[in-house]
């Protein structure tokens, strides 16, 4: 059998079905897209009363189901109108000099010069969308589409994700002058710091946060669920080893996980702390970081990163402990998805602070 040949076919046929799955993914959203725009502009004109509009919509929906089959319900209709609401600034902001006013959305399909335009209107499919139109912050929207994107995530990745509040525990992670970064561009992991969330969310792991586990409990939670463990963790992780052991002047010591980021080129060294953060734990972290800097990694590689994964962290230990360019961090996980309302209020609050500093700085100058 000529397998090589074999493979190339089944490549061909492979590419050819992702990208049909892609182009009838960006039709149905330019559809509904223009589906909105219409109910919208029929409603503007003059008879906007919520009964008319209402029994307008069953018509319409009867009407298309009838002549087209599935896909025109009223839920999909008044998503379709939510749709056209929600995303037109930005689609008129990104296409201002790229179609005329009052021109069709659909027209982008018999114009090839504009192809590139249609594809750079929506980003992941109808019911990633559909999901989207429920987050009512468009920065955190945005990054969310973004993400989406970028990670190939599936609808139950979004959910999953926006359930444990990313982008608020990503934000609060972070530097205050990178947070409108998060909305623009997503996640960018560029130093070792912008992998860090807070807290880790470890909802998946079905441990009870009140009972009584060791270490070796979570740790084996963890790899058993590595694949979660992995999308909570982030971009560019790859999994090396569990209790990786290294011996150093006859004294054997192991490391709870190891991954590797390939965007960073770095190793990144995990251990587990079921209780308190202590200086000694540190301590222990800070060996481990040396050795694999000094005899495990090549010279390309970046310094490698250490995390300590805690109930509670306590920074004033972290920061009293050790060197500012240790490139060791503490963060804590949570075995429950945290409070959306209380992180997003202490963002606010955050971000507040921080603007109102800026300004006091701006004026004394």
């Amino acid at each position: 059998m000529n397998h090589d040949f074999f493979d190339k076919v089944a490549f061909i046929i492979e590419k050819a079905r992702a990208y049909v799955g892609r182009t009838a993914d960006l039709t149905m959203c330019v559809t509904y897209f223009e589906v909105g725009r219409m109910i919208v502009e029929n409603e503007q004109r003059g008879k906007t009363r919520a009964k008319y509009g209402q029994e307008l919509l069953k018509e319409l929906s009867a009407y298309l189901t009838e002549r087209l089959g599935r896909g025109f319900s009223l839920t999909n209709l008044k998503n379709a109108k939510k749709f056209y609401l929600t995303y037109l600034p930005s689609i008129q902001q990104s296409l201002t000099a790229k179609f005329e006013k009052g021109q069709l959305l659909t027209d982008l399909f018999i114009k090839p010069q504009k192809s590139q335009s249609l594809t750079d209107l929506f980003k992941v499919s109808w019911t990633h969308y559909v999901v989207l139109m429920r987050i009512e912050n468009a920065e955190e929207r945005s990054f969310y589409e973004l993400e989406a994107a970028n990670n190939q995530w599936t609808v139950d990745d979004l959910k999953r994700q926006y359930g444990s509040s990313l982008y608020e525990r990503l934000a609060l992670s972070r530097d205050k002058n990178e947070v409108m970064r998060l909305a623009k561009e997503g996640q960018i992991i560029e130093k070792p710091r912008d992998m860090l969330k807070n807290p880790l969310v470890l909802e998946f792991l079905n441990m009870a946060e009140d009972s009584a586990y060791s270490e070796t409990d979570l740790e084996s939670a963890i790899i058993a669920k590595l694949q979660k463990f992995l999308l909570e963790l982030g971009k560019g992780f790859l999994f090396e080893a569990r209790q990786k052991r290294f011996s150093f002047e006859e004294k054997s010591f192991f490391v709870d996980i190891v991954f590797y980021n390939r965007l960073l080129q770095c190793y990144v060294l995990i251990d587990l702390k079921t209780s308190d953060l202590k200086h000694q734990d540190l301590g222990q972290m800070l060996m481990y970081v040396n050795y694999f800097d000094r005899y495990v990694k090549k010279e390309f590689e970046k310094p490698t990163v250490g995390i300590l994964l805690c109930r509670e962290k306590d920074d004033s230990i972290v920061e009293l402990t050790l060197p500012e360019d240790s490139n060791i961090y503490a963060s804590a996980y949570s075995l429950y998805l945290p409070d959306k309302n209380l992180l997003q209020q202490k963002l606010s609050e955050w971000i507040s602070e921080f603007e109102e500093t800026q300004s006091l700085l701006t004026t004394s100058y």
